[in-house]
């Protein structure tokens, strides 16, 4: 699985403005509901139930957002990059900035899993976390992503 299929350029954001953890969720449910044809109401409510269940603040300014989701025929991704980062009651207590959100159809069995496994492991790499602060347009983040995922040693 290529961390790039799975993210369309137009479902990355840079240069959000969010105050609070429900914010960035809103913000990732209406980047869905534009870009994959969806209810944005439905897919913050998805959302904000996964994160009842326990954070997905991973760590190292990075959250990763999942749920599965009607009317998805296959893996969806979406990246958002905040101005400033916002508590997101990480593992690490650590404010995130770095947001990969992961959809899957409801039907989805391990795919899922691996899938949300391997942006985990990606996202652990410090020198991709930093490129990806840095990128200047959703282009370059989305050729870092699928550069950095390709290689077995970004893992």
């Amino acid at each position: 699985m290529n961390i790039g299929d799975l993210i369309d350029r137009a479902a990355i954001s840079l240069r959000v403005n969010a105050s609070s953890k429900r914010q960035v969720l809103a913000v990732v449910a209406e980047i869905v509901a534009r870009n994959f044809a969806m209810d944005a109401g439905a897919v913050l409510d998805a959302l904000a139930e996964r994160e009842a269940a326990g954070s997905t603040g991973v760590g190292h300014g990075v959250a990763a957002p999942h749920a599965k989701l009607d009317g998805l025929s296959r893996m969806r991704g979406v990246f958002v990059r905040l101005e400033q980062p916002v508590d997101f009651d990480s593992v690490d207590d650590q404010p995130v900035d770095l947001i990969f959100a992961l959809f899957a159809p409801k039907d989805a069995g391990a795919e899922h899993l691996r899938a949300l496994a391997r942006v985990s492991r990606l996202l652990r790499n410090a020198q991709l976390r930093e490129h990806l602060r840095k990128a200047r347009s959703a282009d370059a983040l989305h050729a870092l992503l699928a550069q950095d995922a390709a290689r077995p040693s970004a893992a």
